[in-house]
């Protein structure tokens, strides 16, 4: 199944993605619909797991998913965990690490809350959490990361892509830099995971849940640990899979396992990862470079035509590798939870979100499968 063919095939598109019967689904920045196969491998799954033991049916794919997690972030499959959600993992980078008293952290104040409170928490433990200083919101620039590190900076965590003003960050750039300063680089890439390409050349750590640009459930994930890192981040979870046992006899001494299953600490959630897995399967089959192609296409001619209906639009100005799927408009004097109500009554979903200072922004954020008609008659109602 290509990318062509789902745009040129209205019965295809509707199969495949059953969402499309009914409403026009652009809220891929929040929770996705689910498409039609990755749904049936959840449902597969559970109909399995009713006729005898539940992990029977999923064990062998557990390799599968960390190389196709391997294939999306371009390395190792035993640097591929299947930890769930997105604040679990980063949790464990937070927590995992061995911060001296007087070391700093670079955080951005003003991302997404699960890459926010993991690393706020450090400073009860004498580091220092450094709030990144930009001038406008999400628009995280490789010289404001320079700028804003010294020679006692332990880390910078930052998201792949700014989750309202839709920002896509430069992670090579910003990586290699840090990299060659001896500082870690902590990536939430839970907002490009499936959208664009988002490998890991430049990343010690990487976390991303599969539930929105992946098409994905919920609670499924993959967590990334560059393999010369694993032996320093200690996870802050024991358990029976994480923690050697032989013929499940605890050890006198805590002896972690080595490589990806060193962060699965218990049983793995088996639905979510053959939903997981299957999502995965659907990305790297369309491709990711080719689905990358097509956000950029619709949002190249959506965001003019939506300042044409006198919207402002964050972001609008961006380079193209600094854009991506979410488009976030607002507009003075209208009360954009108005707006959303009113398309939401008239069938289509979007997002709304607010910013530090109360303002309201719709944000759109539609997938490849969407059609240029759909985005048409959104543009019809607003």
């Amino acid at each position: 199944m290509t990318l062509a063919e789902i745009l040129a095939n209205e019965e295809l598109r509707h199969r495949e993605f059953p969402v499309t019967k009914n409403k026009i689904f652009l809220a891929h920045g929040g929770v996705c619909a689910l498409p039609r196969r990755v749904a049936q491998a959840i449902n597969d799954c559970a109909n399995e797991g009713t006729l005898g033991d539940q992990e029977e049916f999923v064990m062998s794919r557990i390799d599968d998913a960390r190389r196709a997690g391997a294939r999306l972030l371009n390395c190792q499959p035993d640097e591929v965990s299947l930890v769930g959600p997105t604040s679990l993992a980063l949790s464990y980078v937070a927590a995992g690490l061995n911060f001296r008293k007087g070391d700093n952290i670079l955080i951005y104040h003003d991302d997404y809350p699960s890459n926010v409170y993991p690393w706020m928490a450090l400073a009860a433990k004498g580091v220092k959490v450094r709030l990144l200083n930009i001038r406008t919101l999400g628009i995280i620039r490789k010289v404001d990361v320079m700028g804003q590190v010294d020679e006692d900076t332990r880390l910078v965590a930052l998201a792949s892509n700014h989750f309202i003003s839709g920002h896509r960050l430069e992670h090579d750039a910003i990586g290699q830099f840090l990299r060659e300063r001896g500082i870690l680089f902590c990536l939430d890439a839970i907002q490009t995971l499936g959208a664009f390409p988002t490998t890991v050349e430049n990343v010690d750590f990487l976390a991303a849940d599969a539930h929105k640009w992946l098409l994905g459930p919920c609670g499924a994930g993959v967590f990334y640990v560059k393999k010369d890192l694993q032996e320093k981040l200690n996870p802050p979870v024991y358990g029976w899979h994480n923690v050697r046992n032989p013929d499940f006899v605890a050890q006198d001494k805590i002896e972690f396992r080595t490589g990806a299953a060193k962060f699965e600490a218990g049983t793995h959630n088996l639905v979510g990862l053959v939903g997981l897995l299957a999502a995965m399967e659907l990305a790297l089959e369309i491709g990711v470079e080719e689905i990358a192609r097509e956000l950029l296409r619709k949002r190249a001619w959506l965001v003019p035509a939506l300042q044409a209906k006198g919207y402002t639009v964050l972001n609008a100005g961006a380079k193209p590798e600094n854009v991506s799927g979410i488009t976030a408009i607002h507009q003075p004097g209208q009360d954009m939870a108005v707006v959303y109500q009113k398309l939401a009554d008239n069938g289509v979903v979007a997002s709304l979100r607010t910013d530090r200072k109360a303002q309201k922004y719709l944000r759109l954020s539609p997938h490849f499968y969407n059609t240029d008609a759909e985005l048409h008659r959104l543009l019809e109602l607003l």
